[in-house]
């Protein structure tokens, strides 16, 4: 049901609405509640700040509009509240990325200096019971 939810909303913003507020908008995801009383609807807008500030309004502007297509298209009494939420893994998946690069560089210096090293002590350390004379073996 939330994915249908979902497909309806976004045909609606993309095909009906004509708000010049509405920027490149995706509806990247949709969660039902268990109740079906309250659908969460998440978003992204290609843009800067302004254009998402912009887009929030006129989704808020267009809800009602979208809500009642939601209750005809699916023939339902009670239509869910839709609740249109800004999407932040895609801009938090960008520093994951930035994260995962700076590991790999300290890992390759990490190797470059590993390249040319050897083990500190001897170069056996487990020596065997015969060959230290204070050991005692005990049968």
């Amino acid at each position: 049901m939330a994915g249908q939810i979902k497909s309806i909303a976004a045909r609606m913003l993309s095909q009906r609405i004509q708000d010049p507020r509405l920027g490149f908008l995706t509806i990247t995801d949709s969660r039902l509640s268990k109740d079906w009383h309250r659908c969460e609807l998440f978003y992204t807008v290609l843009g800067d700040a302004a254009a998402w500030a912009a887009t929030a309004e006129a989704l808020e502007s267009a809800k009602g509009q979208v809500r009642t297509q939601v209750s005809r298209q699916l023939r339902m009494r009670f239509a869910p509240e839709l609740v249109f939420l800004p999407d932040v893994l895609p801009t938090s998946g960008g520093h994951i990325d930035e994260l995962l690069e700076a590991v790999g560089q300290a890992d390759a210096r990490l190797a470059d200096l590993a390249q040319g090293a050897s083990f500190a002590g001897d170069p056996d350390p487990y020596r065997g019971a015969g060959e230290d004379p204070t050991l005692v073996e005990v049968e």
